[in-house]
C-alpha cells in the first residue's frame, strides 16, 4: 500500500533568504495572474483554452524579454508549477467542484513549491534543506522524515516561513485492531456527542480571541495604509489568526486521533458545511432575514471546523484500517431511539430530549449520535440509502437513561 504524507516544519532563513523566499512567491503570483488575465482575454475574444504547453512557452517568452527581467531570477520549476495549479483551478471550475479561479493578492497565501525531488536535497542529521537559488535553509528538525520525498512546498504564515515535505513509502495493508463502533454528532454547544453518552466540550479558538483580534484590527484601520504602523498593525493582527487556527487545529488532531485508535467504524452526519455557513444577506431586491443572527450562526459553525474534523478522521481512519460512514442528517436529534417515533416536540430544549409517546429521555446530542449509529450500522449492512425515517428494525437498543457524561480532551486522550 503507497501512502502520501507530509511533513511540515518551521525554517530558519537568514535575513537574504527569507528576501529571496518573498521574491521568488512574488514571480509565481505574477505569473499566475498574468496567465490568467491572458486566458480571460482570450476566451473574450473566442477562442479556446489556453493549455499548459502553450502557456509554458509564453513563460518562456516572459523570462527571455526585457520588460520583466526580474522574473528570471526566480528558478523556472515554481514559475511552471503555477501555471498547472491554474490549470488545475480551471479543471475544477469545469467539474463544478469549485469557484472561478481569481487572482492572488499580495500578502495572501505566499508560497512556491519545487515539484521534484532532484531540485532539493534534505541534510536531517545536521536540520537543513538545500533549496535552487537559495541554498541550505535550515529548518527545525521536530521529527523524522518516513519514506521518500517527492516535493517541498514553501509558503509563509504571519511572516514565518514553512516547509512542507511530501513523501511517498510503501506500508502494509492497515488492519483494524479494535473492534468499537461510534456514533458522532456534532454541534456548536456541545463539539461532538458521541453514541456511548460522552460528550466533548467545545475550544472555541476564535470567540476567545475574538475581543483581543477585534482591537488590531480597528488600530489598523486607523493606520495609513502601505506605512510602516500599517504593516507593524497587519503583522499583530496576522498573529493572532495564526494563534486561532494553531490552536484550532491542535483541538482537531488530539480528538481525531483518539477516535481513531479506539474505533474500527465511524458514523457521521454528512453536513454540507459550506451550505449551512453561507451569507443570509440576500439581494438589494430580495433581502434577507436575521441577518445577524444568521452571521452569528455562521460563525459559530466555522469556528468548530466541521469539515476538518471531518477530513481528518477520514484519513486517519483509512491509515488504521477503519471505516467511516457518511449518514444523512436528517431528524436524528428528533427521532427516538427506543420507539422510532419522530416529532419536534420530543426535542424541548437543546439539550434535553424527551420521547412524546414513550417517555424516553436522554441528552439531545446523544439522542442523535445514537441515531446516527444505527444508521450507519443500517449502511454497512445493506447499503440503505436516505434519512431511514419510518422504517422498522429487527432490534432496537435497550431502553436504559444513559447518563450523558462531560469529558475533556486530555480525560479523552487518556482513557
Amino acid at each position: 500500500m503507497q501512502r502520501l504524507q507530509a511533513f511540515k516544519f518551521a525554517l530558519r532563513p537568514n535575513g537574504e533568504q527569507a528576501r529571496r523566499m518573498h521574491r521568488f512567491a512574488g514571480s509565481c503570483r505574477f505569473v499566475y495572474n498574468q496567465a490568467l488575465a491572458l486566458q480571460k482575454s482570450n476566451y473574450e475574444a473566442g477562442q479556446t483554452f489556453i493549455g499548459y504547453v502553450a502557456m509554458a512557452k509564453q513563460l518562456t517568452a516572459w523570462r527571455n524579454g526585457t520588460q520583466i527581467p526580474w522574473l528570471k531570477d526566480a528558478p523556472v520549476h515554481p514559475l511552471q508549477h503555477a501555471l498547472k495549479d491554474l490549470e488545475r483551478a480551471y479543471q475544477n471550475f469545469f467539474a463544478k467542484r469549485a469557484m472561478f479561479p481569481r487572482f492572488k493578492r499580495k500578502g495572501r497565501h505566499e508560497s512556491f513549491r519545487y515539484p521534484d525531488a532532484k531540485q532539493f536535497e534534505i541534510d536531517e542529521p545536521n536540520s537543513r534543506i538545500k533549496l535552487p537559488k537559495l541554498g541550505w535553509v535550515r529548518y527545525r528538525n521536530s521529527r523524522d522524515i518516513l519514506g521518500v520525498p517527492k516535493n517541498i512546498t514553501v509558503s509563509c504564515s504571519a511572516g514565518k516561513w514553512y516547509a512542507s515535505i511530501q513523501t511517498e513509502r510503501t506500508v502494509e495493508a492497515p488492519m483494524a485492531t479494535v473492534t468499537g463502533a461510534v456514533g458522532i454528532d456534532v454541534g456548536i454547544a456541545c463539539f461532538a456527542a458521541f453514541s456511548d453518552g460522552c460528550r466533548v466540550a467545545p475550544l472555541n479558538s476564535f470567540r476567545k480571541h475574538e475581543a483581543r483580534l477585534r482591537r488590531y484590527q480597528r488600530a489598523m484601520s486607523r493606520k495609513t495604509k502601505f506605512s510602516k504602523n500599517w504593516h507593524k498593525a497587519r503583522r499583530r493582527v496576522q498573529s493572532i489568526h495564526c494563534r486561532i487556527a494553531n490552536a484550532r487545529h491542535d483541538f482537531l488532531h488530539k480528538i481525531t486521533t483518539t477516535i481513531c485508535k479506539n474505533h474500527a467504524m465511524v458514523a457521521i452526519e454528512d453536513l454540507a458545511v459550506r451550505n449551512m455557513s453561507r451569507s443570509a444577506k440576500g439581494t438589494v431586491d430580495k433581502p434577507g432575514k436575521n441577518v445577524a443572527a444568521k452571521s452569528g450562526l455562521n460563525k459559530s459553525i466555522l469556528d468548530q471546523g466541521w469539515y476538518e474534523f471531518r477530513r481528518q478522521l477520514q484519513y486517519k481512519l483509512h491509515w488504521n484500517g477503519a471505516r467511516i460512514i457518511a449518514v444523512p442528517p436528517h431528524h436524528t436529534s428528533t427521532t427516538c431511539p427506543h420507539c422510532d417515533h419522530v416529532a419536534a416536540e420530543n426535542r424541548r430544549t437543546q439539550a434535553k430530549f424527551k420521547c412524546v409517546r414513550c417517555g424516553y429521555e436522554n441528552h439531545a446530542d446523544v439522542v442523535g449520535a445514537i441515531n446516527i449509529l444505527a444508521r450507519g450500522h443500517r449502511v454497512a449492512v445493506c447499503g440503505e440509502a436516505g434519512s431511514g425515517l419510518a422504517r422498522p428494525r429487527k432490534t432496537k437498543p435497550a431502553s436504559v437513561k444513559q447518563e450523558p457524561i462531560e469529558v475533556t480532551i486530555r480525560e479523552l486522550t487518556h482513557a
